[in-house]
């Protein structure tokens, strides 16, 4: 069995939400529905990653430039 794109996917972004987050990768991975397709296994579940944005006044943005 192989791991579709997706699925590699997936792994990257249970990574990085742990390493923003600097917690253990584990009960991420081991939460993960897997499901056999054409292209390897699918994660059924995969991890979202949620950034909150800082809005920038457009004054400043042309100061920096």
């Amino acid at each position: 069995m192989n791991l579709s794109d997706q699925a590699v996917g997936a792994v990257m972004m249970a990574l990085q939400k742990s390493l923003m987050e600097q917690s253990d990768i584990v009960p991420a991975l081991k939460e993960f529905e897997f499901k056999n397709s054409e292209e390897g296994l699918m994660v059924m579940n995969p991890t979202i990653v949620k950034f909150d944005l800082e809005e920038i006044p457009e004054n400043q943005l042309e100061e920096d430039a």
